[in-house]
């Protein structure tokens, strides 16, 4: 039942937005009437982001993003299972792990499109397929990563904010210790440390973000606490009987979780910048599984006569990461009240 509170709240945001009159005529003597837009729900969102041309396009690229890399993981996982790994490709323009030196570092061209599109490397690989490949991993992390980050900094960043006294002293003091430290250089150190063991790869990045990640929520959720736990309605709950439990979480999560919602949005995109970057360094990566910014730390070797192989997968990372922060901005300063249309 508090879930289903929760989620209504999170759908149901009250936002303002100015009316729109209509231009139909009215009889003579009547009012004229009048067609208010949608102030909340996820009816009102959409309507904001299809009048918004730049953010409706960079949801059209994120969608695209996210339905790609599950299909592929989905794919991926199929071939696994059946033990088959030709069914991990089946989607893409040809095989990522053959080699065809005879084809090795060709230039983007239309020709046996779209195997040349985004040019070869050095063993002949389409460079197009094996970014294809590598994306459902970008698609896995952010959500894993901010998924976590999320859950960790709202039971943590709550309890400080509400109980205060030693609670918020403690985790405080924990989270600022985490906060001291480079985030890079923590998920760098985290992940090398990682890598020998059975997690390895692309587990010793997912966990080695996750270390770093959840601080900034734990302050974020305490700050929002700390502004909702001397309301009226939370004195009203208290007074009615209500445990601590209870308030936390019917009145005081649900109430914090609007202003973080834009902020994971943006987070998206750093965290899929942060993937790349241990990936350009080499930390966690496996042959057997290209990743985007590892493609890139390997192109450098033949740069700037083959340009393509370092500057595409660069690219097409800065992309997803722009189109993330757009669209995270916009739904920050709409849920902020400051813009409506």
């Amino acid at each position: 039942m508090w879930f289903q509170s929760f989620v209504d709240h999170v759908l149901r945001r009250p936002i303002q937005a100015t009316g729109q009159v209509s231009t139909e005529l009215a009889p003579v003597g009547a009012a004229p009437k009048v067609k208010s837009a949608p102030k909340e729900g996820l009816r009102f969102y959409l309507n904001f982001f299809m009048r918004d041309k730049p953010a409706f396009g960079g949801i059209v690229i994120i969608a695209l993003f996210l339905i790609w890399g599950a299909l592929e993981a989905l794919m991926q996982e199929l071939a696994s299972l059946l033990n088959h790994p030709a069914y991990g490709w089946l989607l893409l323009p040809s095989d990522p792990f053959t080699l065809t030196f005879n084809l090795k570092l060709e230039g983007p061209s239309l020709k046996d499109f779209p195997y040349f599109l985004f040019g070869t490397n050095q063993n002949g690989q389409s460079e197009l397929s094996r970014l294809l490949y590598a994306a459902p991993h970008d698609v896995e992390a952010p959500i894993i990563v901010v998924g976590s980050a999320v859950i960790i900094g709202m039971f943590l960043g709550t309890a400080a904010g509400y109980f205060g006294g030693w609670t918020d002293e403690v985790i405080m003091r924990l989270t600022d210790a985490f906060l001291s430290l480079p985030a890079l250089i923590l998920a760098i150190t985290v992940g090398v440390l990682l890598g020998s063991s059975v997690v390895g790869g692309f587990g010793a990045i997912l966990l080695a973000l996750m270390v770093v990640w959840w601080p900034v929520y734990t302050r974020f959720f305490r700050a929002q606490a700390l502004s909702i736990r001397d309301r009226g309605y939370v004195e009203s709950s208290k007074l009615s009987g209500s445990g601590s439990l209870r308030i936390l979480i019917r009145h005081i999560i649900p109430n914090s979780i609007d202003p973080i919602i834009a902020y994971m949005t943006l987070d998206f995109g750093t965290v899929i910048l942060f993937l790349s970057s241990l990936a350009f360094l080499g930390v966690g990566v496996t042959i057997t599984y290209p990743e985007w910014g590892a493609e890139s730390s390997l192109g450098l070797t033949f740069f700037p006569e083959y340009w393509w192989y370092a500057i595409i997968p660069g690219i097409v990372i800065a992309i997803i990461v722009i189109v993330f922060t757009l669209v995270g901005d916009r739904l920050q300063d709409l849920i902020s009240g400051r813009i409506n249309y």
